[in-house]
């Protein structure tokens, strides 16, 4: 079954500390809450490759397993790209600019 890129968009996430684990969660001024808990490559939670508050731009979808808890879901082949704090407040920036 081929994916569907078009229920995918950007989405700028940081790494944080939920439930005593590192998660990977939206940041804050987006159109997904920052409650939410993001599937994505277990490198990204790798405290030894990337710090505890390290932003990233990923591209991801918002899906739930067969009606349960909603979750973002970043596909493991796709490209991650590691942001500085300068980039994220552009990208946050930009996507404020680009909405209705």
């Amino acid at each position: 079954m081929a994916r569907d890129i078009y229920a995918y968009r950007d989405v700028a996430v940081e790494s944080c500390v939920r439930d005593n684990a590192v998660r990977i969660c939206p940041v804050p001024g987006q159109a997904y809450s920052p409650a939410l808990i993001a599937f994505c490559p277990r490198v990204m939670t790798d405290l030894e490759t990337h710090p505890l508050g390290t932003y990233f731009l990923v591209s991801a979808k918002l899906t739930d397993r067969q009606g349960g808890t909603p979750y973002l879901y970043v596909y493991h082949g796709d490209p991650v790209k590691v942001l500085t704090p300068e980039q994220t407040r552009k990208f946050l920036a930009e996507f404020k600019r680009g909405r209705i």
